[in-house]
């Protein structure tokens, strides 16, 4: 277990990195609270559009307004509340609608841009008004001064952002599409699977790949684009090298591993076993580009985002006839993974990892409570509130609040854990837990709080020992 606090000096270190990562987790952010809107599209179109599973005219009446109007809206709305919450989040919708109006294809980038934008905007109206106001009067200017804004910022939309964007997309589909028909796709692996470790997955593929794929299935019915990122496959192949060929504690913490990433879709709770064994970027990348040349080679796509990136998902979102060439992707993608995987998790026998006596007396010390029916006594430096942050705060820090809990509840222990994101850390949060490369970010969102930097979702030896250093 590593702790770092307020009185690290380190405070520029990785700062580059902390800014794309927070930029990264920004554009994410726009999506995945409705990524359930986004899947319920995908469902409707697999199902119903001509081409799906049980073709229906009156019901693949909604896919069209959906991708329209639904997904870029709910987009801005989410833009715009996260620059200034719910007045924000009105004032950026409006703003959306002028470039969805404007443009003659789904507006997912302008909705990106105009969401914040309109956030932003009735943010920096409200600093200057506010204490000039007459009491009185505060309903009505904050209502009109809402409709006002985002009735001008919708028409600014309408006539000039939204012709610019559309070029844009225009263009960044075509060579998108370029890429794909020219066979090069699968050297993006090269870019994405390192992405992926330094946690901007969710960026990737909801900032960049969801609108991509989104344009894309309107036009052909499925998107090779929506595999890219979700391919459970290369992180499956380390994980199964790190059980069969591993050592101590990470080969004891694969099987599990395994059940969360490939069934659960975290893929995050792979990434620490890269880290441990940085060149086994060359597993991922290999099979990355491998899966990508086999989506290609036979035509793979999906119909939606398959968040999180479960089997079971990417199963869910494959169209009709198309499941064949997306469970051969993820299969090739694992066995290149894997092979690459094992030479090199062979070779690294470091990594070993024993229970310590800390934990041992850790043991004994839930026994002891449990037995008894009775509280531990805290520390004095025990927190009130520890939370636990991962990128977009839904799914590793979810799962590490789920252990932590529990142990800490089984210890006889009162203290509130909870997860966020690591952008969301709560102002009264006195110990985070997160990993190593999300230290910088958590440290500035959380400057007071004592951090802890985990490396591994499922090594119960760091609950452990942390929950001793708050016993008496």
């Amino acid at each position: 277990m590593e702790i770092s606090t307020k009185k690290n000096s380190k405070t520029n270190v990785g700062s580059s990195k902390a800014k794309i990562q927070k930029f990264g987790s920004f554009l994410s952010g726009m999506v995945m609270p409705n990524i359930g809107a986004f899947i319920a599209w995908g469902l409707i179109t697999a199902l119903f559009i001509p081409t799906g599973w049980i073709p229906d005219a009156y019901f693949g009446k909604l896919v069209g307004p959906m991708i329209t109007y639904l997904l870029p809206v709910l987009i801005g709305y989410t833009g715009g509340k996260l620059v200034y919450g719910t007045r924000g989040g009105v004032v950026g919708a409006i703003a959306t609608m002028g470039v969805i109006i404007g443009s003659s294809i789904p507006m997912f980038l302008g909705a990106m841009i105009m969401g914040p934008f309109g956030g932003w905007v009735i943010k920096k109206f409200d600093g200057l008004v506010e204490g000039h106001i007459p009491t009185g009067f505060e309903m009505l200017v904050n209502n009109f001064s809402a409709g006002i804004l985002g009735g001008a910022l919708s028409l600014i939309a309408y006539s000039g952002v939204g012709p610019v964007v559309t070029a844009f997309s225009n263009a960044l589909g075509s060579g998108a599409q370029w890429v794909t028909q020219a066979k090069l796709l699968p050297l993006i692996a090269i870019f994405v699977e390192p992405g992926k470790i330094l946690f901007l997955n969710n960026a990737i593929n909801h900032g960049i790949f969801d609108p991509l794929g989104i344009a894309q299935v309107k036009e052909v019915g499925k998107s090779i684009f929506f595999l890219l990122e979700s391919n459970p496959g290369p992180g499956l192949g380390i994980l199964l090298a790190y059980w069969l060929y591993g050592k101590g504690n990470a080969k004891e913490s694969a099987p599990g591993a395994i059940i969360i990433h490939f069934l659960g879709g975290i893929h995050e709770i792979y990434f620490p076993y890269v880290l441990m064994n940085p060149a086994l970027l060359l597993a991922v990348i290999g099979g990355g580009a491998a899966a990508d040349l086999t989506f290609v080679i036979t035509g793979a796509g999906l119909v939606a985002s398959p968040s999180p990136g479960s089997i079971f998902a990417e199963i869910a979102m494959s169209p009709k006839g198309g499941l064949l060439p997306v469970l051969a992707g993820i299969l090739v993608g694992t066995i290149v993974s894997f092979l690459i995987a094992s030479v090199l998790v062979k070779r690294n026998s470091s990594n070993i990892e024993e229970d310590t006596f800390e934990v041992a007396k850790t043991k004994v010390t839930e026994m002891k409570a449990e037995s008894k029916g009775k509280k531990v006594e805290l520390a004095s430096n025990a927190p009130n509130l520890i939370v636990f942050a991962c990128d977009a705060g839904m799914g590793s820090s979810a799962m590490g609040e789920s252990i932590l809990k529990k142990k800490i509840k089984d210890a006889g222990l009162n203290i509130v854990v909870k997860h966020s994101a690591v952008s969301e850390i709560p102002k009264n949060a006195e110990v985070v837990f997160t990993q190593e490369s999300l230290v910088e970010r958590a440290r500035q969102g959380a400057p007071d709080a004592e951090i802890v930097i985990i490396k591994n979702f499922l090594d119960n030896k760091v609950y452990d020992e942390y929950i001793q250093t708050l016993i008496k």
